[in-house]
């Protein structure tokens, strides 16, 4: 039996879309699942190296393997509220912040591409960062090790805890600006797989989201096996926020977006410009 390499992170809205799918619905799949749960950024560097067959990747990261891989309908962190946010340990205005370091949660990470974008928007670019895990982010805002930083998931929920200052809700930025919802990530499958296998995994994917809609209470508990440090009202809240009605289905809005977030990204040449380490952000003239 063929064996599929399958990729998602720990996250609440990951392990609620695909509980019933890793549950159940694989007896029925005429192949074989080979599970790997990792951080998205690991995600993402294994998609890059093309190590999985399916998985969830951020959106900028699918901007520079979509010849590879196809985006499927189903299982995307998409919205409007969900967005990564910029903080500092005290209120910067945006010319301090690019002359700061921002840490930021992995080099292919949709947060990562919207500070770029954000930060091009006031004619700085090339801003010097750091990269590291995201749950480390606020703790080294915080204590002074960086001097602001973009955060994901849960954070965004506890920051006020440590007495964080936010400078910019970038995804609100990305709403305001576009009028459209945030892609943040979705689920990927390699163009070599055969189309038949895509088709019934991603029934599978969108039959596996309606389960746990219709059934939350046994995907908390699959949820929580994954999220043990996470208050169980954070999870919650993790999860009413990143599944939605685009997490079972993009249709044409989601798409779009997706579309037009590549498209930007191209334009400001994220997709063919290397990273560079700049001693601050250079201001484009």
């Amino acid at each position: 039996m063929e064996k599929i390499r399958l990729g998602i992170s720990p996250c609440p809205n990951d392990t609620f879309a695909f509980y019933y799918l890793l549950k159940e619905l694989h007896r029925e799949l005429p192949f074989e699942i080979d599970l790997v749960i990792a951080d998205v950024e690991e995600l993402n560097q294994r998609v890059l190296a093309h190590e999985l067959h399916i998985s969830k990747v951020s959106f900028y990261l699918y901007g520079h393997v979509r010849n590879a891989y196809r985006l499927l309908d189903s299982g995307s962190a998409m919205g409007r509220g969900c967005g990564p946010l910029l903080l500092a340990a005290s209120p910067l205005r945006i010319e301090q912040i690019a002359r700061s370091v921002t840490a930021l949660p992995g080099r292919f990470t949709t947060a990562a591409m919207l500070f770029r974008l954000f930060m091009a928007s006031y004619g700085f670019r090339r801003c010097r960062t750091e990269l590291m895990n995201f749950a480390l982010i606020a703790d080294a805002v915080a204590s002074g090790r960086t001097d602001a930083g973009v955060i994901i998931h849960e954070t965004r929920f506890t920051y006020r805890e440590r007495g964080l200052h936010l400078i910019q809700d970038l995804g609100q930025w990305w709403e305001d600006t576009t009028h459209m919802p945030l892609p943040l990530g979705g689920i990927v499958a390699s163009r070599k797989l055969p189309a038949k296998t895509v088709e019934q995994f991603s029934h599978a994917l969108r039959e596996s989201i309606n389960h746990a809609t219709n059934h939350p209470g046994e995907a908390l508990e699959f949820c929580a096996r994954h999220a043990q440090e996470m208050a169980p009202d954070v999870m919650k809240q993790h999860i009413g926020l990143y599944v939605n009605s685009l997490t079972l289905d993009l249709g044409e809005e989601g798409r779009r977006a997706v579309e037009f977030m590549i498209k930007k990204g191209e334009r400001h040449g994220l997709f063919n410009e290397p990273e560079k380490t700049q001693s601050a952000c250079e201001k484009r003239s």
